[in-house]
């Protein structure tokens, strides 16, 4: 019979707070004191992992070696690993997604580039985070810039472009902010217009942390925990912004039913401290399991973002490779099929970031 283990969370003065078991019987995950969150809250001793956690690294492995020999020009299929093959996942590293390299190239490195204009340019992208909706816009308006901006012609001819296809992306929902307009779109360039007008962009340029860019951002209308830090990471492509992607960390819905699938539903309390672990001993379980793992550029590791990513991506793929391991949704199905649309262009990223291949 396969032994259970129990997941123990505790307080900083040592009393429990939620058990969970975790019927896998593999060894259990020391995570360091030293992953301890605001509240003072710390794992102590061994966090228990179910066999989906050995999965987290092998997926990420795997998938890392499909882009590269993508990446390279190889003839398909890149990988021998049946799932990734058949159903679409995102990268490993967030800034080599297709959405993001848009953006890193055409959005926030062309352009004007005033911290005002890369802010209203960045949030306004992703207000609907669609390649076809900032190239609409572009061809209608020109350069998009504050100078052309008007939240009613904008929204217009927004609404005509809806009739005929879609203008917000499929990625995850987009809330719409109460802006008092009929709308989804009025109602984010409004939001958008009151952004400008309240000089959003300087008060980042003097926030001292992620932390506390991604509270400002948090404050308006329909912006959520998941929306907030999506848009800081976002800004922090730009020269807007400025800080280490290990600062700070939110786990979106996705990761934290990968959390919850690798180490138990207890655990998911403690998810900012978990994904900050999985960064900093990616080498120790790349090595421990023998996988190779191509760093960014030959030497950037999974950061923060990064990591969360993974998390999100690996409950999706065990929903076809541990069917019977549970995540909090419980969702069981992969909703979208890869469909490669031929070869990928050469990454650029931020050059602050000092990874880009010399030409």
């Amino acid at each position: 019979m396969t032994p259970k283990l129990t997941t123990s969370i505790r307080s900083s003065r040592g009393a429990p707070i939620s058990e969970r078991t975790v019927a896998d019987g593999l060894p259990g995950t020391r995570i360091p004191r030293r992953y301890v969150n605001a509240d003072g809250v710390s794992l102590i001793g061994e966090l228990p992992r179910s066999r989906v956690f050995d999965t987290y690294w092998r997926f990420a492995a795997a998938r890392q070696s499909a882009y590269q020999r993508r990446l390279l020009g190889e003839v398909p299929p890149w990988t021998t690993d049946a799932t990734i093959a058949r159903y679409r996942f995102t990268n490993c590293y967030r800034a080599t997604d297709r959405v993001s390299q848009f953006l890193i190239r055409h959005v926030a490195y062309c352009g004007p580039r005033e911290p005002a204009q890369l802010v209203f340019r960045i949030l306004l992208f992703k207000f609907f985070n669609r390649i076809s909706t900032w190239g609409a816009l572009e061809r209608e308006f020109g350069t998009i810039s504050l100078a052309s901006f008007e939240p009613r012609s904008w929204a217009e001819y927004l609404l005509e472009l809806s009739l005929t296809r879609p203008i917000y992306s499929a990625a995850y929902v987009i809330p719409q902010p109460a802006m008092g307009a009929a709308r989804k779109a009025s109602n984010h360039l409004l939001l958008l217009a009151r952004m400008v007008e309240e000089n959003l962009s300087d008060k980042l340029l003097s926030c001292g942390s992620m932390k506390e860019a991604f509270d400002l951002l948090r404050s308006y209308s329909g912006i959520g925990d998941f929306l907030a830090y999506q848009f800081v990471i976002d800004l922090n492509y730009s020269t807007v912004l400025d800080f280490s992607e290990m600062d700070f960390v939110v786990a979106g819905p996705g990761a934290r039913d990968g959390i919850a699938k690798c180490f138990g539903a207890a655990a998911v309390r403690n998810a900012s401290q978990i994904i900050r672990y999985m960064s900093e001993s990616q080498d120790e379980h790349f090595a421990r399991l023998g996988l190779r793992f191509d760093r960014l550029g030959g030497k950037r590791p999974l950061t923060l973002v990064d990591c969360q990513n993974l998390f999100c991506e690996t409950d999706k793929y065990t929903r076809a490779t541990h069917p019977e391991v549970n995540g909090l949704s419980r969702r069981t199905r992969i909703k979208q099929l890869f469909r490669p649309t031929g070869s990928i262009p050469e990454p650029w990223f931020p050059p602050k970031w000092g990874v880009n291949a010399r030409k």
